[in-house]
């Protein structure tokens, strides 16, 4: 008696039971736990890596902190090194203008006290000749040799004093 699929028979209940559970159980017992594991191995693997990743994000960031420092440190020593140099920069024109100042007056000085001696030996050379012409003069116009009276005379001397100081009187007074 065959009453349609919505009533089997008991035999073939028991034996679609029977195969339900051995297939439930050869899952549940073998192929479940490799599932769960392949499962656990991914889950391990995303977490190791979120963990790595972000290990390695935090160390980058410690890495990218101690660039900045170092940068900075860099730039407040090329500040320093730099201000350095203008000050030092700033000594040696100072002490280059002093020197040079130094130098220039050294060298006036040098020339006025050249000048005053070319002028003391050309005023004396000047006398000299004034002093020979005056005399040759003097023997010409007397018509005898007056050298021995030019010699011990005394005139002559006073009259480049009395020229001597006049001429320092226009000095000063230019």
């Amino acid at each position: 008696m065959n009453l349609g699929p919505l009533e089997p028979k008991v035999v073939d209940l028991v034996v679609a039971v029977v195969c339900f559970s051995l297939v439930f159980g050869l899952f549940a017992k073998v192929v479940l736990p490799r599932i769960r594991k392949t499962l656990e191995e991914r889950e391990d693997a995303i977490d190791g890596n979120f963990e790595r990743a972000e290990a390695a994000r935090i160390e980058a960031e410690r890495i990218h902190e101690e660039y900045k420092n170092d940068l900075a440190e860099a730039y407040r020593e090329f500040a320093h090194i730099r201000q350095e140099a203008k000050e030092q920069g700033a000594q040696i024109i100072a002490a280059a203008r002093d020197e040079g100042a130094r130098q220039r007056d050294a060298l006036i000085a040098a020339a006025h006290a050249q000048l005053e001696v070319d002028r003391t030996l050309a005023a004396a050379a000047l006398n000299e000749s004034v002093r020979r012409l005056a005399i040759e003069l003097a023997n010409r116009i007397v018509g005898e040799p007056l050298d021995e009276f030019a010699n011990n005379s005394e005139v002559i001397d006073r009259y480049f004093d009395e020229l001597e100081a006049g001429s320092s009187v226009k000095r000063v007074t230019s």
